[in-house]
């Protein structure tokens, strides 16, 4: 898979992840206006969570091998980290973190895959490959 390509599913995948994040406590709000009996998330909406954190991290490890920018590829293995932390926090309950934490890796993730296709491709005389 071409950097650009890694680049742009990690930016749709983090905005969708962020989109899903905003929109939950608005979709609970309203179901619990119109059922009362029922409080947690149906089990696909919390799967959801699950599938940008897997589609996030193979779109992280394709753009770290293929970065021109070593800063790069840790930043993102950082904020994919920060991620997946504050997903399993979140539902495992620990209470480390304050609400809303989540939002601050989804916008770091979708600021470096578009820093990244904007300033970390490679040309001709230029290895993508590089360690």
């Amino acid at each position: 898979m071409e950097i650009k390509k890694s680049d742009n599913l990690g930016i749709i995948s983090s905005s969708l992840c962020l989109i899903h994040c905003l929109a939950t406590p608005f979709i609970f709000a309203l179901q619990s206006c119109a059922v009362t009996c029922c409080s947690l998330a149906p089990p696909w909406w919390r799967m959801i969570d699950y599938l940008f954190i897997l589609i996030s991290f193979f779109a992280v490890f394709i753009s770290s091998r293929q970065t021109s920018n070593h800063w790069i590829k840790y930043m993102l293995w950082t904020c994919w980290s920060v991620l997946l932390f504050t997903v399993a926090e979140e539902r495992l309950h620990f209470g480390l973190l304050p609400k809303g934490s989540i939002y601050v890796p989804a916008l770091g993730l979708i600021f470096l895959h578009w820093y990244n296709i904007k300033y970390c491709q490679c040309n001709e005389t230029q290895c993508c490959l590089q360690d």
